[in-house]
């Protein structure tokens, strides 16, 4: 089967589904096309913070209103090293908050409202190649052709739009350690994210509603996540944390390992990626999705000039518009990360700059809010 669209869009993440709804706003017509089920990618655990620019253009878009009424909005986070726990707050030093709301919520918000709208969302689909602008995809077995003005890659670090742009050089940095993750049924022992320096390793206590918390322990990046029992979990993030924290079914244990990544170019022809396709960012910044997000509002404007003004600057601008904030947040993920993790070849000296960063950090009027306008989120172009 042949079929035409103006915008192909390759994956049914939050960029995909985000700038699917977004062309959909402006008159554009989209088709999705994701490898996945349905049921796959809305339960996928994934980031969890929305920095304000985030939140803002999810309300302005109308996909908001879950967000708002069962999100979690934090004015600031506590940061604890060398036996205290200080507070960095957000909102006295830019007047910005961020919003602890899972992607797959953000992803279930996004799917509803484009089935709402008569949205194409391919779901179960197999890209097998890209001619041009034409996408070569099966689907129950059946080969099939989708037409495009534009395609966007947002099909995540694993897909195949970035195997395509032409003159890609990559920029790689692997982390000598992993996160374990582990989702527990118990209320947050805290209000707002602790992000803890210690001995033993790098630990955070996040959340994702009132009653399920989500946890991290810095581990290595093979760690087999069996091996940690839970009791071996709950008495590693007591001591990481420095206080009490009450017990409950642990959900869900996975061990994630770290890197940063950049492809350049983002673009190609009409071929753009977006998000995990072009970048991986640690996720000790809580970036990642954010950093999707951003792309997505770039591509949206772009595209609007590009089909109702025959404007073709913004598009021609898109990867080094993006590429600018890309690596402004790579750098604080990457410092973020840096300040907060042990490392192997770390000595006593190291250990000791470290401890002294963080308490500058802390108590400096000019690096704090450095951090924090860095954390609730950047401009966006």
């Amino acid at each position: 089967m042949h079929t035409r669209t103006k915008v192909g869009i390759i994956g049914a993440g939050p960029a995909g589904l985000l700038l699917s709804h977004l062309l959909h706003l402006d008159g554009i017509d989209s088709v999705v096309l994701e490898s996945r089920t349905r049921e796959h990618i809305e339960t996928r655990i994934r980031a969890g913070v929305l920095e304000q620019g985030t939140r803002d253009l999810l309300i302005q878009s109308g996909v908001g209103e879950r967000m708002q009424r069962e999100g979690l909005q934090h004015e600031g986070c506590l940061l604890r090293f060398g036996g205290e726990t200080r507070r960095i707050d957000f909102h006295a030093l830019t007047g910005k908050c961020v919003t602890v709301y899972g992607q797959h919520e953000v992803v279930r918000d996004l799917i509803a409202t484009r089935l709402a709208a008569q949205g194409r969302i391919l779901f179960e689909t197999t890209v097998s190649a890209l001619h041009g602008t034409t996408i070569a995809f099966t689907q129950d077995g059946e080969d099939h052709t989708l037409e495009c003005d534009i395609i966007a890659g947002c099909d995540g670090f694993h897909g195949v739009t970035r195997g395509a742009i032409e003159g890609l050089q990559v920029y790689d940095r692997i982390y000598p350690f992993g996160w374990l993750g582990i989702l527990a049924e118990i209320p947050p022992a805290s209000e707002e994210l602790i992000y803890a320096n210690h001995p033993d390793g790098f630990a955070l206590l996040s959340m994702r509603s009132p009653t399920i918390s989500r946890m991290y322990l810095q581990c290595a990046p093979d760690e087999d996540s069996s091996a940690w029992s839970a009791d071996r979990i709950w008495s590693a993030l007591r001591t990481r944390l420095g206080q009490d924290l009450p017990e409950g079914p642990i959900l869900q244990q996975s061990v994630t390992a770290m890197r940063s990544f950049v492809a350049e170019p983002m673009q190609t022809g009409r071929l753009f990626l977006t998000g995990d396709a072009a970048h991986i960012v640690p996720p000790t910044g809580a970036k990642g999705m954010n950093l999707a997000v951003g792309d997505v509002a770039v591509l949206a404007r772009a595209l609007h000039a590009h089909f109702h003004q025959d404007d073709d600057s913004h598009l021609q601008n898109y990867g080094a518009t993006c590429l600018r904030r890309i690596w402004r947040v790579q750098r604080f993920s990457w410092w973020m990360t840096s300040m907060l993790h042990r490392f192997d070849t770390h000595n006593d000296f190291d250990q000791r700059v470290q401890v002294a960063e963080l308490d500058y950090v802390t108590t400096s009027q000019a690096a704090m809010t450095t951090l924090a306008e860095n954390y609730v989120g950047l401009p966006l172009f």
